[in-house]
């Protein structure tokens, strides 16, 4: 093999690798975020914190949605005040003003990114899919705590007040919900 052939293969394998840690990336970084709390990822528990702190936190709540989705979503509080440690619960409300069956996910976060590996989260809307019927309104409850250990953190101590953001994206119908709204085939004879 000369030494072009050699190159050009080597090139190649340099760019098959590089396009296969592309796709990995994403799923990687989601593992680290969710991992470490980087980039206001919030923490999640099975149960609630057994230590509450007499030091208070305010939690804001933030809502938005893409373009394309057409409910209406929105915080049903714009604001909390708890113990670090304490068990809080939120809803947020959504609505599907449509006459078609409309599937989406949130993605979320907190603000200051130093707060999200303490934000931890027992039970939210934003585990699973929502699926809202024509003119179906609900609310959705995340509830969840201030980790006690935020305390131990010099970058996140003096944290005053913290967002927690979501925002709903459409998404496919799942597949059951997906074949109770297909049209039916005429038979063909």
């Amino acid at each position: 093999m000369n030494p072009q052939s050699k190159t050009g293969l080597m090139l190649a394998g340099v760019a098959a690798t590089m396009v296969s840690l592309s796709f990995a990336a994403v799923p990687f970084y989601s593992w680290f975020c969710q991992v470490t709390g980087f980039g206001g990822t919030t923490g999640v528990a099975e149960q609630a914190s057994t230590e509450v702190l007499d030091r208070t936190i305010r939690i804001l709540f933030d809502a938005s949605k893409e373009p394309k989705l057409s409910w209406q979503f929105k915080p049903a509080q714009t604001e909390i005040t708890i113990h670090i440690g304490e068990n809080a619960m939120a809803f947020y409300e959504a609505y599907n003003p449509t006459d078609r069956v409309i599937a989406g996910q949130a993605a979320y976060n907190v603000a200051p990114d130093q707060a999200g590996g303490y934000f931890t989260k027992i039970e939210c809307f934003c585990f699973t899919e929502q699926v809202l019927q024509p003119g179906e309104r609900v609310l959705m409850p995340v509830s969840f705590f201030v980790d006690p250990s935020i305390m131990a953190d010099p970058e996140a101590n003096q944290i005053a007040e913290i967002t927690l953001s979501y925002t709903f994206f459409e998404i496919p119908l799942p597949e059951a919900q997906a074949s109770l709204e297909a049209p039916a085939q005429p038979a063909i004879n």
